[in-house]
């Protein structure tokens, strides 16, 4: 990453800041808020902690906020464990981590890193609002 390139995080979970989560906690430390926005996806109830998949459709928002990280290599190194992101299993990872188009609420767009569910949503219900903190 040179020094004009930022990285970004999408969060809508359990690492939002009003969730008093311990790794709320932590991004708070490694990271500046930006803003609360959405990208397009839809958001899942996997068990106590959602799960959000894309979506190509532009009624279909998961509704979060946007971080800039300060340490991108330890924010990751940390969250990705926390995530179920484990290069080593042979199982699939519970999120995959990637790119997406994350749409600020006064318009602005920005490409963000966000954890999106990597198993099968089927059995799980939807959480419609498209917002964790209010279902």
């Amino acid at each position: 990453m040179t020094p004009l390139e930022k990285d970004y995080l999408f969060v809508y979970g359990t690492l939002l800041k009003d969730t008093g989560h311990e790794m709320s906690r932590f991004l708070l430390e490694h990271a500046q808020w930006i803003g609360d926005g959405y990208f397009y996806g839809k958001l899942f109830k996997v068990d106590n902690y959602p799960g959000a998949i894309l979506s190509d459709d532009s009624k279909d928002k998961v509704f979060g906020s946007i971080y800039q990280l300060s340490n991108t290599n330890r924010v990751f190194e940390v969250l990705d464990s926390y995530e179920g992101i484990d290069p080593n299993s042979t199982e699939p990872d519970l999120y995959k981590r990637m790119k997406v188009d994350s749409h600020l609420e006064d318009g602005n767009t920005v490409s963000s890193w966000v954890y999106i569910y990597n198993l099968d949503t089927e059995h799980l219900e939807q959480i419609h609002s498209g917002n964790y903190l209010t279902p």
